[in-house]
């Protein structure tokens, strides 16, 4: 799940987001945020993205993640604040911890105010990131939805995809012994199965649901003999 990726799209998306966001800003002052160089920040999420240690939350997960939001743009209330989290929803990502989406949470906070942009903006970013512990968002949070379907749209992916995930899974947690992986992995897939809707947009319910249910069936089947 490390294949490559682009770079210089990865950076013109940022500064794309970054900027309609600055522009979009509901009456707040400017700042000196205003005139600080987003492109750096770009730089230090990309090298966060790449670290050793991720095999699946990796830079190519970031941008698979922002095109899944393209195609739920529409469904989102706020599209770009949802890309700007899908940026650090991950940043900080270190498989033996629990507390990764809180700090990316945390690092968002600090960021983004140094861009220029809103507390009330930075805030929502904020919550949007911590909610992928759950991906359980309220049903009128459309922000939520869309994040948290992206998110798990590789559930769905073509079998052969869908056996990279799981591989590159695997590989984060190299350090957790077989037996104890393959028990707590099928704990997972059997909480996912539980939930009444894996997705909660109507283009993730009609084109991801099932899909993601055969995958994560099949993995369960594959794990438990």
């Amino acid at each position: 799940m490390t294949q490559p990726y682009d770079e210089a799209a990865l950076l013109r998306r940022w500064t794309t987001t970054v900027d309609a966001l600055r522009a979009a800003g509901p009456g707040e002052p400017a700042g000196a945020g205003a005139a600080t160089d987003p492109a750096p920040y770009a730089a230090n999420l990309l090298a966060r993205w790449s670290e050793p240690q991720r095999h699946y939350h990796t830079t190519t997960h970031l941008a698979v993640v922002l095109g899944h939001l393209d195609t739920l743009a529409d469904h989102a209330a706020d599209p770009d604040a949802v890309r700007l989290a899908a940026w650090f929803h991950d940043a900080v990502y270190l498989p033996e911890r629990d507390t990764n989406e809180d700090r990316s949470a945390r690092l968002a906070e600090r960021a983004l105010p140094e861009l220029g942009l809103s507390a009330g903006l930075t805030a929502e970013v904020a919550r949007l990131v911590r909610l992928t512990v759950t991906h359980d968002p309220d049903p009128d949070d459309t922000n939520g939805e869309a994040l948290c379907d992206a998110d798990l749209a590789i559930l769905a992916a073509p079998p052969e995809a869908y056996a990279a995930y799981a591989s590159a899974v695997r590989a984060e947690y190299a350090f957790v012994p077989d037996p104890d992986f393959r028990t707590g992995r099928a704990a997972v897939l059997r909480q996912l199965l539980a939930l009444p809707r894996l997705f909660r947009t109507p283009y993730g319910t009609r084109n991801w649901e099932d899909a993601a249910r055969h995958n994560l069936s099949t993995e369960l089947t594959l794990l438990t003999p």
